[in-house]
């Protein structure tokens, strides 16, 4: 049967997987995803569009001994950062994933997500150390037994990062489809200086983001935790 005229089953299981994806912020570690698993949901967020064609994305899987390696490698850059600030220079991301001048509405949203993350953990704002903790938490990707690093090639130009968000994307919620959960994560690019070499990628990549994959930890506090949303009426505009 062709893809054009292929029936969608079950159209409420498809929504429902996009719905009911979140970033989950502690997983099992020691439940194991299948290699076989990984690379099932690779091929299918692989069929997500691209500029004529070009599928920029390029992934890099990471379990046991060279995930904690890297992990170890990063939450103690982390820590040398917190102690000596004048090593910001040397941990730059290639290129803004956030503004450089916050504005609303966007400021405003950031400073909820912020608040109501860390009010749900019982973490005060001036508790440099307990922030500095959590935070440390996306560099040991929240205990996920899988640590996914997606690269391009520098010589791409920013239309390959709107393809990239359809491959994450399609990837997330393929997993979710499957009874896995992901965190996609932007904060591993600050050190891209450390993530690069260690996966063996070449001068000519860039690092776009990291992704925890694993089984949710159901127990944990913060994954009772999920983000509003704003209504359709809010972000649409009927041209007539």
């Amino acid at each position: 049967m062709s893809q054009l005229n292929a029936p969608i089953a079950d159209p409420a299981s498809v929504d429902a997987a996009i719905e009911n994806r979140f970033c989950v912020r502690a997983f099992k570690r020691e439940v194991l995803v299948p290699r076989s698993q990984i690379e099932r949901l690779l091929q299918i967020a692989s069929r997500a569009p691209s500029g004529t064609n070009t599928q920029p994305w390029k992934v890099y899987v990471l379990e046991g001994a060279t995930r904690d390696a890297l992990c170890d490698k990063v939450c103690e850059a982390h820590d040398s950062l917190r102690d000596h600030p004048e090593l910001e220079t040397r941990y730059r991301p290639d290129y803004d994933y956030y503004p450089r001048h916050w504005v609303d509405p966007y400021l405003a949203r950031r400073r909820q997500n912020g608040w109501s993350l860390y009010g749900l953990l019982g973490i005060g704002k001036g508790d440099k150390d307990r922030m500095h903790a959590q935070h440390q938490r996306n560099f040991r990707l929240f205990d996920a037994p899988v640590g996914l690093m997606f690269t391009v090639d520098r010589v791409m130009g920013q239309g390959s990062l709107v393809d990239y968000g359809m491959f994450l994307q399609n990837l997330m919620v393929a997993a979710r489809a499957h009874g896995l959960h992901t965190c996609p994560q932007a904060a591993w690019n600050d050190y891209a200086s450390i993530v690069l070499p260690h996966i063996g990628a070449t001068a000519e990549e860039m690092l776009v983001c990291g992704m925890a994959l694993g089984y949710a930890d159901e127990t944990a506090l913060i994954n009772t935790y999920s983000t509003p949303r704003e209504p359709v009426a809010s972000f649409t505009h009927w041209v007539e």
